[in-house]
């Protein structure tokens, strides 16, 4: 709101009708800033194409309702709130076709108002942009009653989306962008009496339904801009345009301060950008995670990548994790070039891609970085209706690899084809599987103009999948609703569509079962039909019967996808329109497992491993990672106690100590190995940890209680710190050993270059976790294994480890003679204060100063005492202490035996240290002895307070 910042309103859905637009639920409202929201009604309009809220009176709302977008409803048009959307009316409305895009205040006197209303309908296989509902309109009263406005100027017959926007130098200056058969920008210089067509430039009217935008600077009369795959600028009234310099493409929203015109902000299919400078420069669009993807896949690397299409933007090759501990764009690469398709590595060499988008089929080599057009049919479609066509295909035109041999290729069009060679040839292995109804293959767009892009294709294969129990034996799902199955690699084919889907819905996505050949899973789509209901198929007799288990699922979850756990038969995970939903009883029911997932159309999802991958369509690509703990769900549903899961093998890894995660980056996966266990209430005890050795050692001892001891000051912005204090919440807990074992003793208040000293990285093996808690003791086993791209032998890591246990070993043992040392200073010193003034006070002075000397001499072979920073080493040369801990970050580089200079110099610092540990035992054992038998024969309380031997 202009007259409170702290009050916002949000609108939601999209109102620029493409084939994959997502739906929203009306109005919400913050009154603290966006910290908190509340919904405040026009639930069932959906899609909403503007919002503006009075400059003087931040309970005054118009909100222009595009509504139902496949399909007629009522709560659509323009709508108004005196009371803060506490209730509503609907003030222009023409009827269930028509809704409103737009609607604009005249910025020097809210009580005009202009709107547009926009006659639209989007089917699965066509679009309509106009009709007789669509106008023009002016208020003058805020809202409350409007005229329509034609004639005077403005094109005559039927029209289509139109913008609207005045002039903040003037309120007679109108702009209007139209979409008609002589459409383009119109102008008013006397408050829309009258109009004049003044550009009709074609980068500006085409496509006019999906762009349209026009805005007038708030302070230059003749400045106004207007979107469309470009954004331009006109200083002349919009008689010429300039292209600004603006990020990516497609662009659709524009706002412009009010007070400062050079400040814009501008929202394209890239993401948004601000330019400080009118138009002159522009922010990055790279820190924004609002990628919209239609699919994703793995590959079998370690770390593994994640691969898909993103709508308007390129293919993405990204990895699930980094080894400098933030995933940026060094770990990124665009492996295929498509926007809607399938993007598939091949499992023997991942920097082979193959990819599809509409009919373009794609082998993209990365070690050459070329891409190979490897299509069916590579002809240029755009324009042509389905009907008129060759071949039909989809906008995500489905593309798989055999799980049996991967020379092998399915993709569909209308028909399967099949590749055994890398795409140079394609083999048609199916007859037409789609219903093949010419009435739904005709020209898509009109009445005013076409727009054939292929995303209304009718009558296409949309799904394909092979059982990766039986070979050939692969079920495809089309557009318009059916199924076949062959089970000789196309050589027969027998339709098994389930009776109970109705008509014309999309196959979405099928998935053989991994445990038995013929069971199948569908998801099945007909929000185009306007239908929100999620539809899931079960068959268990290779589709003679289907159930349908997608009941649970909430209305409006309509689902995109559905897959079988790796491990467990009965998990399902569903990726739908609202999120990703969990089954643990193989569909009967469903909940949700959105966690911190964002609010976001889920378009598909991939189980790796103990990872779930999910593909998001506006918010990237996410990892649930290690979902073996739902695996274990019913086992620990029945323990009335704490419950300990099994661990998923852990990764020998060396993570960094210091990461720079500033956006933009992806976020790592937790660094070791994730241990969760369930507490049935907050614990009134002490939560406890151990890691186990094969031989029952503990080897990292852990609590919920937060160590007590000093703490280095921080130093360094990007150092990551361990975690070494257990979650104990009520519920779900989680916590990532970091594979090492338990630190050494520290002597509080010495300063590194890095982190303290810490315990080595476990040798790989066999470990055990306990879990102790309320007196009840839980134990799982737990698997450290070897980085997989480590080859070779593990004798040079047993060496290096040796070596890393020596070095361990000697830092305690140093440690503990330095702390030792200074309490024995420290009691001297007492034990001096307290002779002060006694007969006996200057003979046991000058023992104990001795004796202080001699111990300071050790320490300061043992330390360098006089570091206070961690890079104070450059003035004050380092000691055993600074070297030991230097060296022991050397074993912290890779899993391969130390060389004869790294053995034959610690050999060196272990012969230094033991030599001083001997000094110090013998000062220990004579000259500490004999003062505190002085001391204590003065009177005085020596021994009180030193450990030192």
């Amino acid at each position: 709101a202009p007259s409170n910042p702290d009050i916002i309103y949000v609108g939601t859905g999209e109102a620029a009708p493409r084939g994959d637009m997502t739906y929203g639920d009306g109005v919400y409202k913050s009154v603290d800033g966006g910290r908190t929201w509340s919904h405040v009604g026009l639930r069932d309009t959906r899609q909403i194409g503007a919002l503006i809220v009075d400059p003087k009176n931040p309970d005054i709302v118009l909100v222009a309702a595009l509504g139902h977008a496949f399909g007629p409803n009522t709560e659509r048009g323009v709508f108004r709130t005196a009371d803060g959307g506490k209730s509503w009316s609907k003030v222009l409305y023409k009827d269930e076709q028509t809704g409103a895009i737009d609607v604009s205040f005249d910025p020097h006197n809210p009580s005009i108002v202009y709107a547009a209303l926009w006659q639209a309908r989007r089917l699965p296989w066509n679009f309509s942009s106009g009709g007789p509902g669509s106008g023009l309109y002016r208020s003058t009263d805020g809202g409350s009653s409007w005229t329509h406005l034609s004639g005077n100027g403005l094109p005559a017959g039927v029209l289509g989306r139109i913008h609207v926007s005045v002039s903040g130098a003037d309120s007679r200056r109108v702009y209007a962008m139209i979409e008609a058969a002589e459409g383009g920008l119109y102008r008013s210089d006397d408050a829309g009496e009258h109009w004049g067509r003044v550009n009709d430039d074609g980068r500006l009217t085409q496509r006019a339904w999906y762009f349209s935008t026009i805005l007038a600077d708030p302070k230059r009369l003749d400045t106004v801009y207007a979107e469309n795959t470009g954004l331009f600028r006109s200083t002349d009234g919009g008689k010429t345009f300039n292209l600004l310099p603006a990020r990516h493409g497609d662009h659709h929203g524009l706002w412009i301060d009010p007070g400062n015109a050079d400040r814009i902000i501008e929202a394209s299919d890239g993401g948004a950008s601000i330019s400080f400078d009118g138009g002159k420069t522009w922010s990055t669009q790279h820190n924004q995670p609002t990628a919209q993807f239609y699919h994703v896949s793995v590959d079998n690397r370690f770390p593994y990548y994640v691969y898909g299409a993103q709508q308007d933007n390129t293919s993405v090759a990204i990895a699930s994790m980094d080894d400098e501990g933030a995933i940026v764009e060094r770990d990124w690469y665009d492996a295929f070039g498509g926007e809607s398709g399938f993007v598939i590595a091949d499992p023997r060499d991942a920097d082979i891609v193959y990819g599809s988008t509409e009919n373009f089929v794609g082998r993209f080599n990365r070690h050459t970085m070329q891409l190979q057009v490897v299509s069916v049919w590579p002809i240029d479609a755009s324009g042509h209706a389905a009907k008129d066509l060759l071949h039909r295909f989809n906008w995500t035109s489905p593309l798989i690899m055999s799980p049996f041999d991967r020379d092998t290729l399915y993709y569909g069009m209308e028909r399967l084809y099949k590749t055994t060679n890398d795409g140079g040839s394609w083999t048609a292995i199916s007859p037409d599987l789609t219903r093949n109804d010419k009435s739904k293959q005709q020209p898509s767009g009109g009445p005013i103009t076409k727009d054939i892009t292929s995303v209304e294709y009718y009558d296409t294969i949309f799904a394909i999948a092979e059982s990766p129990l039986a070979r050939g034996m692969i079920w495809v799902g089309t557009d318009d609703g059916l199924i076949h199955l062959t089970r000789n690699d196309g050589g027969s084919w027998t339709k098994v569509t389930p009776p109970e889907m109705p008509p014309w819905s999309t196959v979405s996505m099928i998935e053989p079962s991994r445990y038995d050949a013929n069971t199948a899973y569908v998801a099945v789509d007909r929000h185009k039909l306007d239908d929100l209901k999620p539809y899931i198929f079960r068959t268990g007799d290779g589709g003679k019967t289907w159930a349908p288990i997608g009941g649970g699922l909430p209305e409006g979850a309509f689902v995109h996808v559905v897959r079988e756990d790796s491990a467990r038969r009965d998990l399902l995970y569903a990726a739908t329109e609202a999120g990703v939903f969990a089954s643990f009883d193989g569909g009967r029911h469903w909940q949700s497992l959105q966690l911190n997932l964002p609010r976001s159309p889920v378009h598909d999802l991939v189980v790796k491993g103990d990872d779930l991958v999910v593909a998001t369509h506006g918010r990237s690509f996410w990892i649930l990672g290690d979902v073996a703990p739902l695996r274990e769900v019913s086992a620990a549903a029945h323990a009335s106690a704490a419950y300990l899961y099994t661990p998923e093998t852990g990764y020998r890894l060396y993570y960094p100590d210091q990461v720079d995660d500033r956006p933009p980056s992806g976020q790592n996966p937790p660094a070791g190995a994730l241990i969760d266990y369930y507490l049935p209430s907050r614990p009134t005890g002490t939560v406890s940890l151990d890691i186990l050795d094969a031989a029952g050692s503990v080897v990292r001892h852990l609590t919920s209680v937060k160590p007590q001891g000093a703490e280095q000051p921080p130093e360094w912005p990007d150092q990551v710190h361990p975690v070494d204090t257990l979650p104990a919440s009520e519920g779900m807990n989680r916590f990532a050993w970091n594979l090492r074992y338990d630190d050494p003793t520290q002597i509080p208040g010495a300063f590194y270059a890095g982190l303290p000293p810490r315990g080595p990285i476990a040798f790989p093996g066999e470990y055990s976790v306990r879990l102790t808690y309320n007196g009840e003791t839980h134990t799982a086993p737990l698997a450290l294994r070897v980085d997989p791209r480590v080859k070779g032998s593990l004798e040079g890591l047993k060496q290096k480890f040796a070596l890393s246990m020596q070095v361990y070993h000697d830092q305690d043992a140093l440690h503990r003679a330095v702390n030792d040392i200074r309490a024995l200073k420290s009691e001297v010193a007492t034990a001096l204060k307290e002779a002060n003034g006694k007969a006996s006070a200057a003979a046991l002075t000058a023992e104990g100063g001795a004796l202080i000397k001699q111990a300071a001499q050790i320490e300061g072979l043992l330390m360098q005492v006089n570091i206070k920073g961690s890079e104070a080493n450059l003035n004050f040369p380092g000691m055993l202490n600074e070297q030991i801990y230097s060296f022991s970050g050397l074993l912290d580089d890779a899993d391969t035996a130390p060389n004869a200079q790294e053995i034959e110099t610690y050999a060196g610092l272990h012969a230094q240290l033991v030599a001083q540990l001997a000094a110090w035992n013998t000062l220990g054992k004579s000259g500490v002895a004999s003062f505190r038998a002085h001391a204590q024969g003065a009177g005085q309380r020596a021994g009180a307070t030193s450990t030192a031997r």
